[in-house]
Formats: C-alpha cells, sequence, structure tokens
C-alpha cells in the first residue's frame, strides 16, 4: 500500500513539474526511480499516463483524467490524517495559482501575499502568465479568468467584470478636444498599448453593431503602466481595462472618453477543479480572495474638481 501511495505521489509531481528529472529533484529520488514507479503505476492501470519525448513530458487524456481523480484521493487522505490530528479545515501545503500577467501583478498578488501571512503552515505558487493555463495538466488549484468561460467541467465563481475603457488627461483634452465619436480618434494622439491592441483597430459599439477604426498610434508601449504613465502627462489617448485606470480616473488623473462605445464589460471569475472534497486551502483562498477582487474591479466615481479656496482676511 505504501508502495501504491508513493507511486500516485511520484505521478503527481511528474504531471506538476512536466518533468522526470525535476520531479526527482522535487522528492529527493533518483530519476531512474521515478521512471521506474511511473511505468509500474501504467503497467498496474493499463494505460499510458503520461507522453514521453526527449524535451517535453505531459499527460495523455487517460492520464490527466487519471491525476485529477489521484489529486481527489490524496487530498482526501490528508484531509482524514488533518482531522485525526485535529487540524481539518486549517489551510496547508502549496497553494498554486495562475492569473494574467498585469491583473496578476496589480489585483492577484497582493490578496495572494495577505493570504498567506494569515496561515504559516501555508506556501503560495503565483504564476503569472498571459495564456490559459489547463488546470489539470499543470497542476493548478484555482486561476483567475477574465472573459467569457467556455464549458470545460470547471467550476467558476464570479467575482466582478471588466471594461474596455480610451482614457486621457484632462488637460490633454482641454488642449485637443473631446472625440464625440470614434471616427475623431485619427485626428488625436494616441498611445497603444500591445498588450491589449493586437492589431491597429479600435473595435467599437455603435446602435449594437460593432465597427472598427484604424487606430494610428503615435507612440507604441508592451507595458500597461507606461502607456497610462504617458496618457496621464498628457502625451495622448490610450485603451486600457477598467481596473487598470481605477485608481487615476478616481483621483482625477485620467478620464473616460467615448464610454457609450466601448463593448459590453466581460466577466472575471475565480475558476477551480470539480471535486467532491475542495482542499481548505482552496476554500479557504476562495472566500477570502473573492469580496478583495470584487472590490478591486468595483468602479469608483471620479473625484470632484477641488474648489480655488478663498483667502480669509
Amino acid at each position: 500500500m505504501t508502495d501504491r501511495l508513493q507511486s500516485l505521489e511520484i505521478l503527481v509531481a511528474v504531471a506538476d513539474q512536466r518533468g522526470f528529472a525535476r520531479a526527482a529533484r522535487q522528492l529527493g529520488l533518483s530519476p531512474p526511480a521515478v521512471t521506474r514507479a511511473v511505468a509500474a503505476l501504467e503497467h498496474t492501470v493499463g494505460v499510458r499516463l503520461v507522453n514521453r519525448t526527449t524535451r517535453h513530458v505531459s499527460l495523455t487524456d487517460d492520464g490527466a483524467a487519471y491525476v485529477a481523480a489521484v489529486r481527489q484521493a490524496l487530498e482526501g487522505l490528508d484531509a482524514a490524517r488533518r482531522a485525526a490530528l485535529g487540524e481539518a479545515g486549517v489551510p496547508t501545503g502549496t497553494l498554486s495559482l495562475t492569473a494574467s500577467v498585469t491583473f496578476g501583478r496589480s489585483v492577484v498578488a497582493p490578496v495572494a501575499m495577505d493570504f498567506a501571512a494569515k496561515h504559516a503552515g501555508l506556501r503560495i505558487s503565483l504564476a503569472l502568465a498571459d495564456r490559459v493555463v489547463n488546470l489539470l495538466d499543470e497542476g493548478v488549484d484555482v486561476a483567475v479568468r477574465i472573459g467569457e468561460l467556455p464549458d470545460s467541467g470547471l467550476v467558476a465563481r464570479r467575482v466582478g467584470e471588466v471594461r474596455r475603457v480610451l482614457v486621457a488627461s484632462p488637460s490633454y483634452l482641454r488642449a485637443r478636444g473631446t472625440p464625440s465619436h470614434p471616427r475623431d480618434l485619427p485626428r488625436h494622439d494616441l498611445i497603444r498599448f500591445t498588450g491589449l491592441m493586437a492589431g491597429r483597430e479600435l473595435r467599437y459599439v455603435e446602435g449594437g453593431r460593432a465597427a472598427g477604426v484604424a487606430w494610428s498610434p503615435r507612440i507604441e508601449v508592451n507595458d500597461a503602466a507606461a502607456a497610462l504613465d504617458g496618457a496621464e502627462r498628457g502625451h495622448g489617448i490610450t485603451l486600457a481595462l477598467s481596473y487598470m485606470v481605477r485608481e487615476r480616473v478616481a483621483s482625477g488623473a485620467l478620464a473616460e472618453v467615448l464610454t457609450t462605445f466601448m463593448p459590453p464589460a466581460v466577466p472575471v471569475h475565480l475558476v477551480y477543479a470539480q471535486a467532491r472534497f475542495v482542499a481548505p486551502r482552496i476554500r479557504a483562498f476562495l472566500d477570502d480572495a473573492a469580496p478583495r477582487i470584487e472590490a478591486a474591479l468595483r468602479p469608483t466615481s471620479p473625484r470632484p474638481p477641488s474648489r480655488p479656496r478663498t483667502r480669509v482676511a
């Protein structure tokens, strides 16, 4: 039984580390021992679980389903152990998270680090990537997803929404005028954040129909903060996501323009794998993170301009 349990733990490590050598280092075993354990498990199960090449290791479809079931079984055994020790419900182990780079850096990372500070027995692994991470294949507990979700069998908890917004500084709009239609944009100085605009066309909605206008930027930058800093300094109009400009709009440093032409908002979800047993670390993180992310996405009203002070003699 002990050998079988160790083989299951080895298989999960291989799936998480995407390699036999890396799994061996993590577990303190030799690479041949890890390879033999997975091969023996495949022989016992009767199906190929892992695709092996000289450069890459990945789970087969059968392997992904098997590893998902193994994770639940191992979580259940760990829960039983902790319950026997009086530790049931206490977040422990490693919580693996993923989010897009900009949203993860500005919103998810502070939430995750604060959560770790509350639980001494917990470790956090946060991977920021602008791609859709496969939770089962890559051993991720919770993903933060922006946009409509496909029917993937995952569990999703909605925590808010984001909008595409055009912003500029009040000083720029006073000097150059406020555009009243997207067709006015070619006459303005434009800053393109390449991470949000793959092409050079701004898509907008008018009368319920999608349309587009050529976006000819004077400045291109691959960092959202740099684009927004440029807009705040009066160098032009830029496109951003609402959470990126929330504080700047609230302070009056930036103002939204052409709001009625922007596409509908898209949802933000916390996503995790379906399971009869949800690990305490996952459940606790969902309960802790959801209200904080909701607050970070909630729109704020622009601060009214301050009135000049009257000197009293």
